[in-house]
């Protein structure tokens, strides 16, 4: 079962005659497999970019960011997508509670 959440995606970097870059963002929904999800972690750096308004209008000042990471095998995909960890925890359907297998 795919889930669909909105992820916040880095568009491009101008340079203007110096090294300082300045990025662009945008929205755009993606769908991905929950049993795929490896991490969540509040994004921070968003926030920031979001009260500096480089973030897409529209956006409430008060929405949180998670940095989530899927399994690609030796290597990890990490996506930042709108929501705090735990609403992304709740869409995902994942439970805080395990079943150990022995």
């Amino acid at each position: 079962m795919l889930v669909t959440l909105v992820e916040v995606v880095e568009e491009r970097s101008n340079y203007s005659g110096t090294s300082v870059a300045n990025k662009t963002y945008s929205l755009r929904e993606i769908s991905i497999n929950p049993s795929h999800v490896i991490c969540l972690r509040e994004e921070s750096a968003m926030l920031r970019r979001l009260d500096e308004g480089i973030l897409p209008e529209g956006l409430d000042s008060r929405q949180k960011f998670t940095k989530l990471t899927l399994d690609r095998g030796q290597t990890g995909l990490e996506l930042i997508v709108v929501g705090d960890p735990s609403q992304v925890r709740e869409k995902l359907h994942v439970s805080t509670r395990e079943l150990l297998r022995g």
